[in-house]
């Protein structure tokens, strides 16, 4: 007796729709998963065992054999139990082998051992998957239902467990009403404003101009200065993701499993600040099964890195390619994928070990040799593609006593209003989005016009600071 029932597994940040093959045969009793199948996989024979059994169905004492296909693609997660499961409970019962349900809907969910459908990874994804691929709509656990439900154009069926989906494809029990889409996550009521920064009017307009182009920025100055803290600020002047940024943004931490149950689109964009001690892997992303790491959750918002020379120099440097292609692909013996790295890369870090190296109220206890070693943790490429290098200095102990609470600094709202004029004049420019950041060699000679004296000053510049042909794009 055999069954084929439709699902999807996690290929990268996208869904590869899956044909589950369930084959019940006459002779000893065993049971076979075949396919490539990763372990979760492979160890979910005893959850569907047990679950088939705990929920009274029969467990057919034969050979079973399970084939994902395509069988040349590797398949991971626990999103396949439920197909399985149901592929096996059909085996004695004709009028669910043959249902039409079968072929029209997708099925996805993780089983515990009584029978209760879990949560899965990637539910927006398969959602996409299954509209693609055309089908009517997709069966899924209830915690993953307001995710899924963001695509209108499927239904949704969500389910607590095995008997239940078995009695709503009989049509023994009602189809479930629609879930309501979840509320988008709408930004939490900003803590932080800039309002709050005393001072630094060099590294706020710094902040504003990379927000308002995308520009990879980089604060230098003593520890205490503000760098951390006007950094922390940033999100607040960042224009509110639109729908399509959404959906790309949340189908990358729902691949990541970073969803919590019953969400919907995110709507803040992401701030991502990963430990100096973070590895390759987690910062650029890999495994044996490749996932999205710290540089494609940041997509669509900000990677900071703070203590930026204390970062191990193999991690910096993997940065260099995903900052000039806005991508990482990510290769592997039995998988690829490409997950898109779209961020703004904020950076800060002192001027020495000591962090007192110019500070006028602070005498610095490094050697040359240790500032130099310091420094050169950070190779010139990397630094090549930071557009803006800003100092931050301490802030004098004057302007912090003597300020007058009455004479309130500029809102971030204030802010955020000239970033969002100044995001709508270049998709003027640009359509296709990324900022001024992004401009090509041949918009920057239609765009970036220099008069005779700014031509100079460039040129004088580049030879008294040995600058290079991308820094000159930069700084254009």
């Amino acid at each position: 007796m055999f069954t084929t029932i439709r699902s999807a597994s996690l290929a990268g940040i996208r869904a590869q729709p899956i044909e589950v093959e369930v084959d019940v045969a006459k002779g000893l009793p065993n049971f076979v998963v075949v396919g490539l199948a990763d372990s979760a996989i492979r160890e979910s024979k005893e959850r569907i065992r047990a679950a088939v059994k705990n929920c009274g169905f029969k467990f057919p004492t034969r050979r079973i054999t399970i084939n994902l296909a395509p069988a040349d693609l590797r398949k991971e997660g626990t999103a396949l139990d439920l197909p399985a499961a149901l592929g096996i409970i059909a085996a004695d019962r004709p009028e669910l082998r043959q249902h039409p349900f079968f072929e029209e809907f997708l099925f996805c969910g993780e089983l515990s051992l009584d029978g209760r459908i879990k949560a899965i990874r990637g539910a927006l994804p398969i959602a996409l998957a299954a509209r693609d691929a055309g089908l009517k709509g997709i069966f899924l656990p209830r915690d993953n239902a307001a995710e899924a439900a963001a695509i209108d154009e499927i239904e949704i069926v969500a389910v607590d467990n095995l008997p239940e989906t078995v009695e709503i494809i009989l049509g023994n029990l009602p189809r479930p009403p629609r879930p309501e889409a979840a509320a988008d996550q709408q930004p939490v009521a900003e803590q932080v404003d800039f309002a709050d920064v005393l001072g630094q009017q060099l590294a706020k307009r710094a902040l504003e101009i990379a927000a308002a182009g995308n520009h990879n920025l980089l604060f230098v100055g003593p520890p205490g200065s503000g760098k951390t803290m006007l950094a922390r600020r940033l999100p607040t002047i960042l224009p509110e993701l639109t729908f399509e940024e959404a959906l790309e943004t949340t189908i990358i931490h729902s691949v990541a499993g970073l969803i919590a149950p019953g969400s919907g689109l995110l709507r803040q964009r992401p701030f991502r600040q990963p430990h100096h001690t973070i590895s390759d892997v987690a910062l650029i992303g890999g495994g044996s099964t490749p996932r999205p790491g710290e540089v494609s959750l940041a997509h669509n918002g900000v990677l900071f890195l703070d203590e930026f020379p204390e970062f191990k120099r193999s991690a910096l440097e993997v940065l260099r390619q995903p900052l000039e292609s806005r991508a990482i692909t990510i290769s592997r013996a039995q998988a690829q994928a490409c997950f898109p790295a779209a961020f703004l890369l904020l950076t800060a870090m002192n001027p020495c070990p000591c962090g007192h190296y110019g500070d006028p109220r602070r005498e610095c206890c490094c050697t040359a040799t240790q500032i130099q070693r310091y420094r050169h943790k950070l190779s010139g490429p990397l630094l090549d593609r930071i557009d803006l290098h800003v100092e931050v200095p301490a802030v004098a102990p004057e302007e912090l006593i003597n300020h007058d609470p009455s004479k309130q600094e500029e809102t971030s709202a204030e802010i955020r209003a000239r970033v969002v004029e100044a995001r709508a004049r270049q998709e003027e420019r640009r359509p296709q989005g990324g900022g001024n950041a992004a401009l090509s060699d041949r918009e920057l000679e239609r765009f970036c016009v220099l008069d005779q004296p700014s031509r100079l000053l460039l040129q004088k510049s580049m030879d008294r600071l040995g600058l290079s042909a991308r820094a000159y794009s930069r700084i254009l």
